[in-house]
Parts: structure tokens; C-alpha cells; sequence
């Protein structure tokens, strides 16, 4: 069984729910876990959810995110599935986050923006996840930046990489190019006053993390979609 977590995503100016991110699980006998393998779950499966999600949360929030890596995002039936979904779900937004997951084999950069380009015809957005962290380097995804909607700077990732140093700079060198490029900047992992009072003095306001709330279990309509 598979359900969507779902997590928040706020305007601190406006004080104000602009999102949520859907986050996977498999339940199994031990709770709620991230699946063993994305790449098994079902993809009529997944758009269920996303449909059903986005028919409970219509006129509610503006957005909702969901996580694809490039191997996901080139995949013809998935695209598909995907434009027939953001049809059935208007006026929400289907945000799709291109993640910094390395996958087999090289997708050109030509295919990538040819991909994103269909998604952005059918009212989707693109969301480049994870910037600075794993293969969303700014040398390898700046291409599509000009097509894209929003970045997402992780602060999690850097603490696990220990690169706590970075983060400031990091935030800077993002806001910059995002201001460039008109982009929504989204600071994930946010997790006390202190990366709270970083992100005012640096006027981030659209965050994302457990400081704002966890990733909770999402309620789905009886019906299917």
C-alpha cells in the first residue's frame, strides 16, 4: 500500500500555506516507510494519489509538488500520466521536482528541456530540487533555468555533507539567481529559530520544513478519481 506523506510550504511575509510537497510511503507491518524502490511502485498508482490529492485540495492551496528523478521525468508513460493528471486537477498546480538523484545512463540536457517544455505546455511547473547537492550543481541544471519556476536550496543536505559553513553563502548566491531569473526560491529544512532568523535577515520567505511541520499522513477522498 501506497499514500502520499504530505508536507508544508509557507509564505512567512504573508503568513500565509502556499503548498505542499507529497512525499511517498509504503506501509508496511513496522508503519510508514520511504519505499525500497521507487522505480517498483506502480505508476497507475502514483497518479491515483496525485489526482485524488489534488480533487481534495482544490481552491485550498495554490500547488502541489511531486518528486520525479530524470530517469522518471523522461519516461514517456509517466508524462503522460502526468499531463492527463494536471488536466484533472486545474486550478492546482502540478509542480514537478526534478531531484539531484543519480541515474543510470546520461540524459542529454537537449531531452531534459524538450521533457520540461511538454510539462510546461499541459500547466505544469518545474522545480529544480536539491541545488548544490548530488548532480543539481549549478553548472549542470543552469540550462534549464530559464524554463523552470522555482529552485529549492536544502539546508538538510548540507548538514549531512557537513557543509554547514556553506549555507549562508549558498543562500546568497541562490537568492541572486533567483531574482536573475524571476524563479521562486524555496529554503527546505528548516528547523529552528536560528535557520528561521538566517532566512529574515536574508528576506527568504518561502520555507519548507519540520519547523513549520512534519511531513503528516494525507487524507484522501473515498472516492477515486
Amino acid at each position: 500500500m501506497y499514500r502520499f506523506f504530505a508536507q508544508s510550504q509557507v509564505n512567512t511575509r504573508t503568513r500565509s500555506l502556499i503548498g505542499y510537497e507529497m512525499l511517498i510511503r509504503e506501509g508496511n507491518d513496522q508503519g510508514w516507510q520511504l519505499p525500497q524502490s521507487f522505480a517498483a511502485i506502480p505508476l497507475a498508482e502514483q497518479i491515483s494519489l496525485i489526482k485524488r490529492a489534488g480533487s481534495e485540495l482544490a481552491l485550498k492551496v495554490e500547488s502541489i509538488s511531486f518528486n520525479l528523478n530524470q530517469k522518471q521525468f523522461m519516461n514517456d508513460q509517466m508524462a503522460e500520466a502526468l499531463c492527463q493528471a494536471q488536466q484533472q486537477i486545474y486550478p492546482i498546480t502540478l509542480v514537478v521536482e526534478l531531484t539531484e538523484d543519480q541515474t543510470a545512463g546520461t540524459i542529454s540536457q537537449q531531452a531534459l528541456k524538450r521533457r520540461a517544455t511538454t510539462y510546461l505546455h499541459y500547466g505544469m511547473e518545474l522545480s529544480i530540487d536539491d541545488v548544490s547537492t548530488g548532480e543539481n550543481t549549478y553548472e549542470k541544471i543552469k540550462f534549464l533555468l530559464p524554463i523552470a519556476s522555482e529552485i529549492k536550496v536544502p539546508l538538510q543536505n548540507f548538514r549531512q555533507e557537513h557543509r554547514e559553513a556553506e549555507i549562508p553563502g549558498q543562500l546568497i548566491f541562490w537568492r541572486q539567481k533567483a531574482r536573475k531569473q524571476n524563479l521562486r526560491l524555496i529554503v527546505e529544512g528548516i528547523e529552528s529559530p536560528i535557520d528561521e532568523e538566517l532566512l529574515d535577515e536574508l528576506a527568504l520567505p518561502l520555507r519548507q520544513g519540520y519547523y513549520y511541520g512534519k511531513p503528516h499522513l494525507f487524507k484522501l477522498p473515498n472516492r477515486e478519481i
